[in-house]
């Protein structure tokens, strides 16, 4: 995240927002039944599934939305997007978001985007070992080396509460960025000592024999909201028509990719290049259509207290 708002703080500053609104070939349908173009910025892993459900089912076109989805390669492509116009709407997980917020971008959070299982041993996001590490549990990992995708946010964040609630001191773990897909074979060279992945990574390195020591996401709080959809304050204060929209097919979707799992597993090819076999293996997340705010508060909490954030998030802006 080092890298993530060197830009969105100049774009917040500028104040010159004038494309921040929906794109110049399209415009508010809601009674003229006209049909809005909407970009939303994702990135290409098993949390997105529902938006793609969604487009399948035509919950989007029912609401006269044409969507299209264009991956990013995390928050520092997707939030100043979204800020910018390049993105009507755009998929974060809530670290990243918050960052965003205690730096004056001007986004707001219209759905709920992906949430944990509950389930230990049994969620979409864990730490993982060699099956042969002397590593056994999260307080293990003082003093070691573990990779994550993006420094100080959300992987190192709940990493260091399963590691505190494990009985060792958060603090002393050494984090290591690299890209997820990688990280199997930093595990099996010995470049690092553990990782923190989400699926398929996460079902890829059990797989050829990897241990899990910590479901983090379960840690760090109850049922816990990873991530969600958000827009620029300027397009929900010039087409509030089209954010009610496009929140209600997002709703839809949500609801319908947390009741049919089977189908989540088949779309998930369409857009990624997890085969068949892998898909059919992986832990789903939970989509539910409801933030959970007090899980969010202590994602706050804990970010905070890592020295994450530049400020205070002020949730009650971020949040719907």
């Amino acid at each position: 995240m080092r890298r993530l708002l060197s830009g969105m703080a100049a774009l917040a500053l500028a104040g010159s927002l004038a494309a921040c609104g929906t794109s110049s070939d399209s415009g508010s349908s809601g009674d003229s039944g006209g049909v809005d173009k909407v970009k939303v910025g994702v990135i290409p892993i098993i949390d997105v599934a529902p938006i793609y459900l969604g487009q399948q089912k035509g919950f989007f076109k029912n609401r006269n939305i044409e969507l299209t989805m264009e991956s990013g390669q995390g928050g520092a492509a997707i939030v100043p997007g979204v800020v910018s116009g390049q993105f009507q709407f755009g998929f974060s997980n809530f670290t990243s978001l918050m960052i965003a917020q205690t730096k004056n971008v001007p986004i707001k959070t219209v759905a709920a985007g992906v949430a944990s299982t509950g389930e230990q041993g049994k969620d979409f996001g864990a730490v993982v070992v060699t099956k042969d590490s002397p590593i056994k549990t999260a307080a293990d990992l003082v003093g070691k080396k573990v990779s994550v995708n993006t420094l100080k946010n959300i992987g190192d964040t709940v990493t260091r509460e399963s590691v505190r609630k494990a009985g060792g001191d958060g603090a002393n773990v050494n984090f290591v960025e690299m890209p997820f897909p990688n990280m199997q074979a930093a595990l099996e060279k010995g470049d690092v000592d553990a990782a923190w992945v989400v699926e398929p990574q996460l079902s890829t390195i059990k797989a050829a024999g990897g241990r899990e020591v910590a479901s983090t996401f379960v840690d760090a709080a109850d049922d816990l909201t990873v991530a969600a959809y958000f827009t620029s304050t300027k397009l929900l204060a010039d087409d509030a028509d089209l954010v009610k929209r496009f929140t209600e097919a997002v709703n839809e979707s949500l609801a319908y990719a947390d009741a049919n799992p089977e189908e989540v597993r088949t779309v998930l090819s369409t857009y990624t290049k997890i085969d068949a076999a892998l898909g059919a293996k992986l832990v789903l997340p939970k989509w539910p259509t409801q933030i959970n705010e007090p899980s969010v508060q202590t994602l706050a909490k804990l970010g905070e207290g890592d020295g994450i954030f530049s400020g205070t998030p002020d949730l009650e802006k971020l949040l719907p």
